[in-house]
């Protein structure tokens, strides 16, 4: 291994670390419970000790859609912050041991009220369905813990640039404040939501609250959470994959656009969930479905590059014809393949999105299991085994040991596992949404429906297949376990791609954050400032009483 190799700073590695064990605690709990959900839906199995169904469902979705991935990613863009723009100053850190330590404390706090039974209201959390105060003051701590470490990120990026004018920053840490950014919008949505409407109702201090407005505020929230899972995986996929394979980046520019591009188009879409839903005109319906679209075009453009990097590493090795680059990828590094099985599984994810987003054809699949089985693909394939990838480097490096050889074939082992649990079990949802079954719900309340003898076949197999999506999640502990306190010591990468040779320069408009930020609120101002007016003023039908404080 080379002594020149830049490694992250062991006092940022440890406030990496820290958020990465939360991460997989989740993942343990979390997927537990999904083992637990799948097997209820089968119904050949009934919950012990009174366990209801509703709260296990709110366990797997908190845990891993929130829990999981929030952590993993402060704990990646932390790392991935410090090895490309530098150690962080002391306060900065200690701002995101702040973050970290607020965070917790809220996850604590919403888990236990989950499994105290006291908010079993899904990781939607919609009224009138009520949780304890304590819910949502945990859900509170966690987004503002996220503000804090964001800041810190943030915090290292001017200064970087401070230090150097006139210079693009490091590709990840552009990257790292885009992401973030991202998250300080979004996520205020959910906070107003939160604490101005339902903590105090749920503290008793109000006595109605404006349904309507709430569940708009989360998918303004919800949907760039999704992207909020996804750049990291992104991240990934443009500047360290090309390293790992030993090529190098097709281009800085085409990264750093899409990534603005995800910014712009991620957060003004949020309506495009709520198509069936009165009270919103279908004209701002089909404004935010046609911004939906445009996504398409960054989500393109990083398929494009990424093939890109693929092929010109394949002809530098004396590859020819259309497809003789494939046969040169390291088929037998766990860091390339699992991410790889992640890319593949993202493109019927993606196709099933547009299914989503689309107008007409949402109409069929809305609020059907087909939902459910389209993020298994995105978020707990693509999204995933991606940060699994991650993981099998990313974990040695901060803890000072080595992926061996042993740990490697178990990791290729895992991913395969992933994805053929995930293939049954997300086919299985798909199939089953179009014949009607309904999401968030069990087999108690489905099952006296005249359709529910055609679902059965199909929730069975939901229920194999999560089972070998829990055998995926038990390797993928061992596998970290190793990687944290048993593999043999020593010193593992942390790949960064250099761009290629022929790559076009970096234009400084990239980092114009006043041109970007304003765009941004242009576009939010336009896609909600009427339809949110409008709920606060009318309601929709058979919601009056309600209202907005």
């Amino acid at each position: 291994m080379s002594q020149t190799m830049i490694k992250v700073d062991r006092r940022d590695g440890k406030l990496a670390m820290a958020h990465l064990y939360v991460a997989f605690i989740a993942l343990a709990l979390g997927g537990l419970a999904g083992l637990l959900q799948t097997l209820v839906r089968s119904g050949r199995f009934e919950l012990p000790l009174g366990i209801d169904y509703y709260q296990v469902l709110t366990t797997h979705g908190v845990l891993l859609g929130l829990v999981l991935t929030t952590f993993f990613i402060m704990g990646f863009q932390f790392a991935a912050v410090s090895r490309t723009s530098g150690t962080f100053t002391k306060k900065a850190r200690i701002a995101g041991w702040i973050g970290f330590v607020v965070m917790t404390v809220g996850t604590i706090m919403t888990t236990i009220m989950i499994l105290l039974n006291e908010a079993s209201v899904l990781y939607t959390f919609y009224a009138p369905l009520q949780a304890h105060a304590l819910f949502y003051l945990g859900l509170t701590l966690v987004i503002v813990g996220s503000w804090i470490g964001g800041g810190a990120m943030i915090a290292n990026y001017v200064r970087w640039r401070k230090a150097n004018p006139g210079k693009p920053s490091p590709i990840l840490t552009f990257m790292t404040v885009i992401n973030m950014l991202m998250w300080f919008v979004a996520t205020l949505g959910v906070a107003v939501s939160v604490l101005f409407q339902l903590l105090p109702w749920s503290l008793g201090w109000i006595d109605t609250v404006n349904v309507l407005v709430t569940r708009t505020l989360f998918w303004y929230f919800g949907h760039p959470l999704v992207y909020f899972w996804l750049l990291p995986a992104y991240m990934a996929w443009y500047v360290i994959i090309p390293k790992v394979i030993g090529g190098k980046m097709f281009s800085d520019s085409m990264a750093r656009l899409s990534f603005i591009l995800f910014l712009l188009f991620s957060i003004p879409v949020g309506l495009h969930h709520q198509l069936t839903e009165p009270g919103i005109d279908a004209f701002w319906k089909y404004i935010q479905v046609v911004l939906t679209f445009l996504v398409v075009i960054p989500s393109l453009m990083t398929a494009f590059s990424l093939f890109a990097n693929f092929e010109m590493f394949g002809r530098s090795k004396g590859a020819t014809g259309l497809f003789g680059w494939f046969k040169m990828l390291p088929w037998k590094d766990a860091r390339f393949v699992v991410p790889f099985i992640g890319m593949i599984a993202f493109i019927p994810g993606g196709a099933g999105g547009i299914i989503n987003a689309s107008f007409q054809m949402n109409q069929v699949v809305h609020n059907t299991i087909w939902v459910t089985g389209h993020f298994h693909l995105t978020v707990a394939t693509a999204v995933i085994l991606t940060f699994f990838g991650i993981t099998y480097w990313l974990v040695p490096h901060l803890t000072g040991r080595v992926l061996t050889k042993a740990m490697n074939q178990l990791a290729i082992i895992q991913g395969i596992v992933w994805g053929v649990g995930m293939l049954i079990m997300s086919s299985a949802m798909h199939i089953a949404g179009l014949l009607g079954a309904p999401r968030r719900s069990s087999f108690s309340t489905y099952g006296d429906a005249p359709q529910a003898i055609d679902w059965i076949p199909y929730q069975v197999a939901q229920a194999i297949g999560g089972s070998i999506l829990f055998l995926g999640i038990i390797l993928m502990i061992i596998i970290f376990i190793n990687l944290t306190f048993f593999a043999p010591k020593g010193e593992e990468e942390f790949p960064v791609a250099e761009v290629a040779d022929k790559a076009e320069r970096t234009p400084m408009v990239f980092e114009n954050w006043k041109i970007w930020v304003t765009i941004l609120v242009a576009l939010i101002l336009i896609a909600y400032t009427v339809p949110i007016m409008e709920m606060i003023q009318d309601g929709p039908p058979g919601s009056k009483g309600f209202k907005l404080w």
